[in-house]
């Protein structure tokens, strides 16, 4: 190992306390998405850049939502790279069913506790603190880092960093790293696309005792739901290299992503995310509204899904469908250097080498990767997020950690040897 890399082991070493400290004040500085606001959190963040005497941006399109663009150049030409996580997280709901409070940031059990933990303050502390220990070893490095810290990304929204890359494209750079979930047996080099539809339904309405005098918008909707749910059954058809990629996977997959998981990476899923109707209990319900999330795997296009669900709504002439969000299905080179990169740090520190895969959820990264700008995650466990009782083991977090500052530093100065 040369010293470099040496140097940045011991510096997270140092500070493993630094760092819990920062991530259970970063998750105690609440941010749900819905509503989106991440002030709190950026203070956090604006903190932590101005004690290391990190020079940075805010941009601010949103009063609500800032985002961070820190830059600096190593000591000879060579490669951007850049580390990109968000400060928003999942909303929490009822709190009462938490062990320890949703914003506590307990540590507990060997784990820091709190919404967010997982998706994504621990991957977005891992790319803040990259980014500080790579600036004091600028000059040896050869190219850019780029640190993005945005808002905006659990409702996938125009603020955060689809606004960066529309206003500020610098910080596209040459490849990207993310430190969303994925699981430290995994490196992401793709996704699932999304698309949100939603459905409404409207009849006459009328007194629960008169069904005679109108049809129950509830009623219909939930005929209409069940037909949708035969857009799962889409057959689909991966590109070779990635359908033998995700063959060798398998197993790996459904280990760390719970037993189907690699079976659910190929296939449509449909989930009937909120669903709105009636005004009370003796009332036929003139309205109903459902929203709908379909995930499409890489190969599936929108416009097939499209054409099938405005058929199966055509049967129903009480109802219409409005398109509310669409992120195409991605994916770059599964065998780019990065990869290579993160492979042999992983094995190095945990003697295996972690399978790349395509993520089941949506981030940032594929906003890179629609730039043709190759992005890659490494993070934690997904297992525990969005869940009551959100929680990161804090080795774990560490590791993570790791991960990102040396693999930032070997893309930047060529010291590894990637087979």
């Amino acid at each position: 190992m040369n010293e470099g890399k040496a140097r940045i082991l011991d510096w997270i070493e140092r500070d493993r306390d630094r760092l819990t400290d920062f991530l259970r004040r970063f998750i105690q500085a609440p941010s749900p998405n819905p509503p989106g606001d991440t002030r709190a959190a950026a203070d956090r963040v604006r903190g932590f850049l101005a004690a290391e005497g990190l020079a940075h941006r805010i941009v601010s399109p949103h009063v609500e939502m800032p985002n961070f663009i820190a830059s600096f150049p190593g000591g000879s030409p060579g490669r951007h790279l850049v580390l990109n996580g968000h400060m928003d997280v999942f909303p929490v709901g009822k709190t009462d069913s938490w062990t320890h409070g949703p914003w506590s940031g307990d540590v507990a059990d060997g784990c820091i506790w709190g919404r967010g933990a997982v998706d994504m303050k621990c991957g977005t502390t891992a790319s803040i603190f990259s980014y500080a220990y790579l600036h004091r070893l600028r000059e040896s490095l050869r190219g850019r880092l780029t640190l993005t810290v945005v808002s905006d990304e659990e409702t996938f929204g125009p603020w955060g960093a689809r606004y960066l890359m529309e206003h500020h494209p610098e910080v596209l750079g040459d490849c990207c790293l993310n430190g969303e979930p994925s699981d430290p047996s995994c490196v992401r080099f793709g996704e699932k696309g999304l698309l949100w539809l939603k459905f409404t339904v409207k009849t006459a309405g009328a007194h629960a005792a008169y069904p005679h005098l109108s049809e129950s918008a509830t009623q219909i909707a939930s005929s209409l739901i069940q037909d949708l749910g035969s857009l799962s059954q889409l057959k689909t058809s991966l590109p070779s290299n990635v359908s033998g990629l995700l063959d060798r996977a398998g197993d790996t997959v459904d280990r760390a992503l719970g037993a189907g998981a690699s079976a659910v990476m190929r296939k449509v899923t449909f989930n009937v995310g909120m669903i709105h109707g009636g005004l009370k209990v003796n009332m036929i319900p003139a309205e109903c509204s459902f929203e709908v999330d379909l995930r499409l795997p890489i190969g599936v296009a929108k416009d097939e899904l499209m054409t099938r669900a405005r058929a199966i709504v055509a049967r129903y002439p009480q109802a219409s469908l409005e398109e509310m969000n669409f992120s195409p299905p991605n994916w770059c080179d599964p065998e780019h250097e990065m990869v290579g990169i993160l492979k042999e740090n992983v094995k190095a520190a945990k003697g295996h080498m972690p399978q790349p895969i395509v993520g089941l959820g949506a981030t940032d990264a594929r906003l890179w990767r629609y730039h043709d700008v190759p992005a890659y995650v490494y993070g934690p466990s997904p297992r525990l997020m969005g869940k009551i009782d959100e929680r990161v083991d804090i080795e774990e977090f560490l590791h993570v950690v790791r991960m990102h500052a040396l693999s930032a530093y070997d893309y930047l100065s060529g010291e590894i040897s990637v087979r």
